[in-house]
């Protein structure tokens, strides 16, 4: 992974949750809150599990030697290990904290340089299990994460006849003439 590619992860990343999120609240709290037999059971629980480990995960990448400025100031969890867990009660609150977590994550992409995705990054997991891993395969994996589970959310959308509209990366990567 590259540069461009993280910063282009990055937006893409906003942009989609900004799809995800608006369709949620027209679909209401109710309606996302029905178990629809997901892996998180729900369009809320799935959202809230992406929320949750990117915290983790960005978390974890703060302990980079580079110690980004960004990364300083995340938000808490109660838990580091449950996946599984809520930060809002409502889509509206959780909408709200993602675009301040979206916000992190694109000044935390500008802050990345290329001998930082070259180094290996120390971490334990959630069952607090020892890893050193390639950065950059690392920061990969974060921005992969969030599109797989985006993805089930978009499904379980399309399968209430709700279109969210084009989803490929493709869509904001720019054109050079």
């Amino acid at each position: 992974m590259d540069l461009d590619s993280v910063q282009l992860m990055g937006k893409y990343n906003q942009w989609m949750n900004h799809k995800i999120y608006q369709a949620a609240i027209d679909l209401g709290d109710e309606k996302i809150k029905q178990d629809r037999g997901a892996f998180f059971g729900s369009i809320f629980a799935t959202l809230n599990h992406i929320y949750i480990a990117d915290i983790i995960w960005l978390t974890r990448f703060s302990r980079h030697p580079q110690e980004y400025q960004y990364l300083k100031s995340l938000p808490k969890l109660i838990s580091y290990t449950d996946l599984n867990g809520s930060v809002a009660k409502n889509i509206i609150s959780l909408f709200k904290l993602r675009e301040e977590l979206d916000a992190v994550i694109i000044n935390w992409c500008q802050e990345i340089n290329l001998i930082d995705l070259e180094q290996n990054l120390q971490y334990k997991n959630t069952k607090h299990n020892p890893y050193c891993k390639n950065f950059a395969q690392l920061v990969q994996h974060f921005f992969n994460h969030q599109t797989h589970h985006r993805g089930q959310v978009s499904t379980l959308f399309s399968q209430q006849g709700i279109d969210i509209g084009v989803t490929d990366l493709l869509e904001i990567i720019p054109d050079h003439i």
